[in-house]
This record gives C-alpha cells, structure tokens and sequence, in this order.
C-alpha cells in the first residue's frame, strides 16, 4: 500500500473502539498491523459501475479519459499482491450504461467481475432491466454469490439463487457480509419482475444483523446496500438504514451515484457509530477500507481511501 502514494487517491484515518473519536486526515500507522493481536483487513469497493467496460471517450466530457476495467484490475492486483487479507465488493447496478449490455445482455460484466475476483456483490435495479430470465440466464458466470436479503424470489427463475448473507473468515476474524436493494417499484417495469416480493429494509437488516453477530460471532458487519445514500422524502436510504439498525460496521452503498470525499459516520441505536461510503458511478473510483482490529476486544482503526481509475494509474505503476 506505501508503494501506492503516488496514485491519486484521497485518505483519512479514524481510530477508536467503536468508531467514536473525531475524523482526522492523516497516514495509516503500518507498524500497528506488526503487533502480535492485531489484524489488518482490506476492503475494496464499487458501485453502479453501469457496463462500463472502457473508461470514457476523450471527448471533452466531463470524466472524459476515467474508469475501465483494465486498469481498475491493475490496480486490484496490485494491491492483492500487498495485503493479505482482502475483500473486494460491490453494491449494484453493473448492468446498463453502455452498448456492452446490449449486446451481451449482462454475460460480459459478470465474466469481468470473476476475472477480477469480486467475493461478493448486489443486486439494483438495473440488474432486472432483461426481467427475471434475462438475469438468471448469465447469472451462473458470476463466480461469487450475490446477497440480496430483502427481495423475496421465492417461486420465480432466481428462487435458490442468491443469499441473505454470507461469511468470510479472514487472518483470524470473521466477517458477516449481507445485502440490501432498494424498492423497484416504479424503476422497473413490473413484469421484470413479476412474482418477487420486495421486503422492509430496516427490518430485515435488524433480523439479519442479529443472526450474524449473535449467532456467528462476527467480529465485523458489512452491508452491501443499493438504496441509495439520502432523499429529501422519507424513503429508506443508507443514512436512515443506520440509524435505524444497530452492529452495522460499514455499510458499502450505491443507486445514487453519489461521490463522498470521506465516508459518513452515523450514530445507530447503540450509540456506536456506522461508517457509510460510496465512490460515485461507472467504475471512476475504487474504494477503500483499511480496518486494523484486535480480535475479542472490539477495538478498531479504520482508514479510508479513494483511487481515481485514471491514466495515473498505470504511469505510477510501470514507474
């Protein structure tokens, strides 16, 4: 990860047990992770990456010459080759945006994601744009599971084929990964998705954040979320989803192609405090979450950093 600073990338740093001491920017302290009870755990993250196989035309647009694939797995290599412990995640909407998903009908992006060894992802909206069948039809490419705990499937094509959640086991912790959608009643034509039923956000996440910290034990909670991150009206998104909920460590979200300059902390029902993050749309940033924990004592450093999938990537790393 030193090896990395001449990327253009953003970071910050917040430590405490729980999450409750100010934000402050700064460097991750790396001896930390060389003292015996300490592991070091990576998170990289995407978003409404929207079929964006090849970074923008250099037409003068806006994010003219950002994202692609080719060098978002550059970087991705890069840093596997770094950190041992390592999660890479993504909440939604990789369908959609560019003749890529017209012409292969979604069978490209989920090849892409195994290749680039995605270990869990979620569904949006636009993943149903082809109707259950459309979706079902390429879903066996996708080598990781998708979690999708609030839409019900039960007696349609996709029926068995997602999950609730899921756990990893990581350098000694474990991790309870599960997923959220957002309400696609109005976003999608109903017979896209005829016969799934779409179930309260706040109370699945409750029931399912139980069932991972009390039942599993987990050392840390992940929401992959496609709600999306604030609305003006009172619909459920990310910051209402934690504070609404308790145990959610890091909720990882998407749908409103919102860009943080640094994540969000909430305060939930215990107190505690749950970090939200979401790096904006068409694979123009790679997220990260750097989490330094001791294992049974609940204390946590958490570092955030923010790369920008731009030509910089691939000077600084034949440099």
């Amino acid at each position: 990860m030193e090896e990395l600073k001449s990327i253009n990338r953003r970071t910050f740093i917040k430590q405490a047990g729980g999450f409750s001491a100010a934000l402050a920017l700064g460097s991750l302290p790396f001896q930390a992770v060389a003292e015996n009870k300490k592991i070091k755990l990576t998170i990289l993250h995407t978003n409404d990456v929207h079929s964006r196989i090849e970074p923008f035309p250099m037409d003068g647009g806006k994010y003219q010459g950002l994202g692609g694939v080719a060098r978002r797995s550059t970087l991705i290599n890069k840093i596997r080759k770094e950190e041992r412990n390592l999660l890479l995640l993504d909440a939604g909407d990789m369908f959609q945006g560019t003749p890529y998903f017209n012409l292969f009908g979604g069978k490209l992006e989920l090849d892409l994601m195994t290749k680039l060894r995605y270990d869990a992802g979620t569904f949006g909206n636009h993943e149903f744009d082809n109707g259950l069948d459309g979706l079902v039809k390429y879903l066996d490419h996708a080598k990781f599971p998708f979690l999708t705990a609030n839409y019900d499937f039960k007696g349609t094509v996709l029926e068995g084929k997602t999950q609730d959640y899921t756990i990893f086991h990581k350098g000694g912790i474990k991790i309870g990964v599960f997923g959220l959608g957002v309400d696609i009643e109005g976003l999608v034509d109903p017979n896209n998705y005829k016969g799934m039923s779409y179930l309260d956000p706040i109370e699945i996440a409750n029931k399912i954040v139980k069932i991972l910290k009390e039942k599993h034990k987990c050392d840390l909670i992940i929401c992959l979320s496609h709600l999306g991150y604030q609305y003006e009206n009172d619909k459920v998104s990310d910051l209402v989803l934690a504070s609404k909920t308790s145990d959610i460590d890091l909720i990882i979200g998407g749908h409103t192609h919102t860009f943080l300059n640094e994540p969000t902390l909430v305060t939930n029902l215990k107190g505690a405090q749950t970090v939200i993050n979401q790096v904006g749309f068409a694979g123009i940033n790679l997220g990260r979450i750097d989490f330094i924990m001791e294992p049974g004592s609940g204390k946590k450093q958490m570092v955030a950093s923010t790369y920008e999938i731009d030509p910089s990537i691939e000077e600084s790393l034949l440099a």
